[in-house]
């Protein structure tokens, strides 16, 4: 892979983590939050492709695999279940 790519994904999954933490941080709503975590997904994408291809990124990338499905439950939560944890918990 070539290293502009590389650097792009790299780049693009440290932006859309710090997006998506902010986002799901202001606890806009369930839709809003489910967003968060649809940009979370993509950000985990990145890294994970940007770990492997980069030789120094394997342990960031093994880290996004594990976020990648924490995020996926947060994604089934928010926008496929249209449950909102907080008023399950109360």
């Amino acid at each position: 892979m070539n290293d502009t790519l590389v650097s792009i994904l790299q780049w693009y999954g440290a932006g859309a983590g710090a997006l998506a933490a902010l986002i799901v941080s202001l606890n806009l709503g369930a839709q809003k939050t489910g967003y968060g975590f649809i940009i979370f997904v993509t950000s985990s994408i990145a890294l994970v492709i940007w770990g492997f291809a980069a030789n120094e990124g394997i342990a960031i990338g093994l880290q996004n695999i594990i976020l990648l499905a924490i995020n996926c439950i947060g994604v089934y939560r928010y926008l496929i279940a249209h449950e909102d944890p907080q008023e399950t918990a109360a």
